[in-house]
């Protein structure tokens, strides 16, 4: 392990990518998921499809959080202001911080509900909790709130993407795109 990189490593830019547009995906479809009429077939098969994938994700966040603490990143330019360097750093840990949130509380809330989860439709995990309307409203309410912080969160991180674009002088950007 390289004690001062100047950029990620592949594995690292690979999970940021990858993680980045299926969490954008996954958020979208789950906020598509309130349109949709409760108690119709579509609904059962889109949120089960949504638990499923939200699982999928969840592990690829355990990966992605995982590698994160045993590859050092490369440390924010000493060029940067010390306010930006700061908020880069609380932004990055509130944003690790909803990714494992959201999908803890939403596979949370799903065994506290009589629908449980169908792993893509096909396999039914065991349930570990009861039926339970408080429970499930309350994890369900994180998973949703959470995903509210999190895609604002998510706009901070890339507006300050964008600023580090139009304004290169610290070559942030260029040490999460590959080479």
């Amino acid at each position: 392990m390289n004690p001062n990189p100047t950029r990620y490593t592949r594995t690292a830019m690979t999970l940021h990518w990858l993680i980045a547009a299926v969490v954008l995906a996954q958020i979208a479809f789950g906020w598509y998921l309130q349109l949709v009429p409760r108690e119709t077939p579509d609904r059962t098969i889109f949120v089960n499809f949504h638990k499923s994938t939200g699982l999928v994700i969840g592990l690829l966040i355990v990966f992605r959080l995982a590698w994160r603490l045993t590859h050092t990143p490369p440390p924010l330019p000493e060029s940067m202001p010390a306010w930006e360097r700061s908020a880069a750093r609380v932004n990055h840990v509130l944003l690790y911080a909803c990714m494992l949130i959201m999908p803890i509380a939403g596979y949370t809330a799903s065994n506290f509900s009589k629908f449980g989860v169908k792993l893509f439709n096909a396999v039914p995990l065991p349930p570990w909790g009861v039926d339970d309307r408080g429970i499930y409203a309350f994890f369900n309410g994180l998973h949703i709130g959470t995903s509210y912080v999190f895609v604002t969160l998510i706009a901070i991180h890339m507006l300050a993407a964008a600023k580090h674009l139009v304004f290169p002088r610290h070559g942030i950007l260029r040490r999460m795109l590959p080479s």
